[in-house]
């Protein structure tokens, strides 16, 4: 079986329309730190599992803490999330925009965790969805073995164990900073654009780039 990559990425789907909020916001909030806060969002989610990830699911290697207090990442783009969004066919998705207005926010997985281990913060990965309620939660480097990392890196995710296997993911407790966002990932000339925009006032600007071969 394929391991990690040397250099290891994490990625994040957003709307377009949230980069503005995210700068002013200091990073990506979690969902429960999102309505503590009060914050303003367009939500590309399924409701049902966010409620749930929010209120039942645990994360069990920090006893104490729901997976909605994490911030969620792929370990690759064009997820399966995003190919459910570009179905736009899926009973519990409100939103109907397709995957043209999804961004892809990239960091490196090293970074992100010296980060947050430096903030005294807390970080997991799951082999599977996190909504998953077999799956399990890992807190050490050295169980990034515990990934099918052929099924990451999967173009057709038809079978079940592709399909489980594509959905690992990395979780950073509450608050993932804007400055290690590395790059933006977009579909389109139009999205770069409005990417850009979003942008503009902040600091911190990492390149857009149109990537086709993350999108369906």
């Amino acid at each position: 079986m394929t391991g990690p990559p040397k250099q290891l990425k994490i990625c994040h789907i957003t709307h377009v329309d949230n980069l503005p909020g995210i700068i002013e916001q200091g990073g990506l909030w979690s969902d429960a730190k999102r309505i503590e806060l009060s914050l303003n969002a367009s939500l590309v989610g399924m409701s049902e599992i966010k409620r749930r990830r929010l209120e039942e699911l645990e994360v069990t290697c920090h006893p104490g803490t729901k997976v909605g207090q994490y911030v969620p990442f792929y370990f690759c783009p064009r997820s399966i999330m995003l190919y459910i969004l570009y179905r736009r066919n899926h009973d519990s998705i409100s939103y109907e925009g397709g995957q043209a207005p999804i961004v892809h926010l990239v960091a490196d997985f090293e970074a992100s965790v010296q980060w947050v281990e430096s903030n005294n913060g807390k970080w997991a990965i799951t082999p599977t969805n996190a909504d998953a309620r077999y799956t399990d939660f890992f807190k050490s480097r050295d169980d990034l073995k515990q990934i099918n990392w052929d099924a990451v890196n999967a173009r057709d995710f038809r079978s079940s164990e592709i399909k489980d296997g594509k959905q690992a993911e990395f979780l950073l407790q509450d608050l993932f900073p804007w400055t290690l966002v590395e790059q933006i990932g977009v579909y389109d000339q139009n999205t770069e654009s409005t990417a850009m925009n979003g942008i503009s006032a902040a600091s911190h600007q990492p390149p857009v780039r149109i990537q086709n071969g993350w999108y369906f």
